[in-house]
């Protein structure tokens, strides 16, 4: 048997990218028994059963690192969270509820500005205050080429998903990222040349050796319903040097007294960061 990372799946057949060849593949029936299911992603264990035809069957599936539900991929390196600087504006909610579902996963995570070329200077410094010391930001703009080398050196050797909302150019950084004729259609467009498929599915497009993309809208669930209210606060990063050091170890960082966060506020905490939180928990305490 041989390991290979599946980087298209379609139809019940995984396409199985070995490094040296792509192989076609079923997954074996004990899978449907034990109620397992190949994903985009998954580096399995794979038995030829024609190396000239590269077809085969996926024997086991290696323990994975993470998995994301939408879109449906595994062992992701990297979340890209993408807006654009106008048009349409930023809406930090949203952004905020992205960073928080990419924490949860335990994903490394870099904030996208394209369209830097609109951006309001109020906004970029608005962003660099209330951002920047957490996150890694980028600004990139595709019509001037900004920041494109960089957010490729970002994504070297990495597997990465590109998160935000519709209309902020998402599709035109990848196809910046990705080698010329790797654009983003309807094509099976990795290393098969079987024909061309009209469903869109999750796919790895490979933009170098071990550097992927996921080819997909990126998160499509924004619901943080599944989160508990006291569980908010480890997914807001520069909260987590100071959980610890609150008075009470069940603090939600509200009304408590000698509670570290509040007291951190205007300093490594921003009061805007920590008014999402507010709400956040609120929303999430109402749907219980």
């Amino acid at each position: 048997m041989i390991v290979g990372r599946i980087v298209k799946g379609i139809g019940g057949l995984y396409f199985v990218d070995t490094e040296k060849d792509v192989f076609q593949c079923k997954a074996r029936g004990i899978f449907r028994k034990r109620k397992l299911v190949p994903t985009v992603g998954d580096y399995v264990q794979i038995n030829i059963l024609d190396a000239n035809e590269k077809v085969g069957f996926i024997e086991q599936i290696c323990e994975r690192k993470n998995f994301l539900t939408r879109p449906k991929v595994a062992n992701v390196d990297l979340c890209i969270i993408t807006f654009a600087g106008a048009s349409p504006n930023i809406n930090f909610d949203l952004l905020d509820r992205f960073l928080i579902l990419s924490e949860e996963k335990k994903l490394e995570v870099i904030i996208c500005v394209n369209k830097y070329d609109l951006i309001q200077e109020n906004i970029k410094e608005y962003i660099d205050r209330v951002y920047s010391s957490i996150y890694k930001v980028i600004f990139t703009d595709t019509i001037n080429n900004r920041g494109i080398d960089e957010l490729k050196n970002i994504i070297t050797g990495k597997v990465s998903v590109f998160a935000g909302p519709s209309g902020v150019g998402k599709s035109s950084l990848i196809n910046r990222l990705l080698p010329f004729g790797e654009r983003i259609t309807g094509d099976i467009s990795y290393k098969i040349e079987r024909g061309k498929h009209t469903t869109r599915e999750v796919e790895l497009l490979s933009v170098e050796k071990n550097t992927f993309i996921v080819d997909s809208p990126g998160f499509t669930s924004l619901s943080l319903e599944h989160i508990k209210p006291e569980e908010l606060q480890f997914y807001f990063r520069e909260f987590k040097k100071f959980i610890e050091r609150c008075r009470f170890n069940d603090c939600v960082h509200l009304c408590e007294p000698d509670c570290l966060i509040k007291e951190n506020i205007g300093g490594d905490i921003s009061e805007e960061r920590y008014k999402r939180y507010k709400f956040l928990y609120t929303e999430l305490q109402g749907r219980r």
